[in-house]
């Protein structure tokens, strides 16, 4: 039987669902609107977290089908990155299950204040160059060296850990990341960004359901709208320039990391 309170809470989830797609799928910061949204439901912060993992996944989905041309286009990237985030998504998980629940609302504001700043700090980054090499020449230099790989490779894999355990800016970390070491254009990384995350997402999922308690009443209006905005994103990321994205994605994850550190520690 449905009840008022859930009609109003799906009526409430769906279009933030929505609105978190979009977020997540053109700025990598979909926590900013559906973990809120959950708590504003009346979800425990713990729960709300592990319940906004799993309507997550849905813009993972969302994205993949409305980015088909990026991601064929770069198989290899993905196929590289795939593994690093499911495996750190599955430590992640079990670090949120094992550790006190306010353990990670402690750290969370550091982590989202260095992956917008990271981000911010690669806005020019091909108009700055010493050794008057051009943006594909360097990276591709950087990209034999065995100790840049390895770097990469666990910054990636501490990417997937921090979705698995909280995910909030998760994306804009990868973003950052990938910003950095690839040569890839905004639309084109922000896409593998997606799907990495959706599968990492979809992993953590899986752990909660037999560890933890979701939310399933709530996740799925959240995880119908964030279909339809993760669908929707990948579109508008076509639209908007490169340089305007991360300038509008440093700002938000910026503001986002003084929010937390407010709230965890005052």
């Amino acid at each position: 039987m449905i009840t008022d309170h859930y009609l109003q809470a799906f009526l409430f989830l769906l279009p933030m669902g929505i609105l978190a797609g979009i977020v997540s799928t053109t700025a990598g910061l979909a926590s900013l609107v559906s973990y809120p949204a959950l708590l504003a439901v009346g979800i425990p912060p713990v729960f709300a977290d592990v319940t906004n993992t799993a309507a997550l996944v849905m813009t993972g989905f969302g994205s993949m089908f409305s980015s088909k041309k990026e991601l064929t286009s770069h198989k290899k990237e993905l196929i590289k990155i795939f593994p690093l985030t499911i495996l750190g998504s599955i430590v992640g998980a079990w670090l949120l299950l094992s550790q006190p629940a306010s353990y990670f609302s402690k750290i969370v504001p550091f982590f989202v204040l260095l992956a917008g700043l990271l981000l911010f700090s690669q806005i020019n980054k091909s108009k700055s160059n010493p050794l008057n090499l051009t943006r594909d020449e360097s990276m591709e230099n950087d990209a034999h060296s065995p100790v840049y790989k390895t770097v990469i490779s666990i910054a990636i894999l501490l990417v997937g850990m921090y979705c698995g355990y909280f995910g909030a800016a998760g994306g804009v970390m990868l973003l950052a990341i990938l910003s950095a070491t690839t040569t890839m254009n905004f639309s084109s990384y922000n896409a593998v960004k997606n799907v990495s995350l959706g599968a990492s997402n979809l992993i953590a999922t899986l752990i909660y359901a037999f560890s933890s308690h979701i939310y399933w009443e709530m996740a799925i209006p959240m995880g119908i709208g964030l279909f339809i905005g993760g669908y929707i994103g990948p579109k508008i990321v076509r639209i908007i320039p490169d340089k305007t994205l991360k300038i509008i994605v440093s700002i938000l994850a910026v503001l986002l990391a003084v929010d937390l550190f407010v709230k965890a520690y005052f």
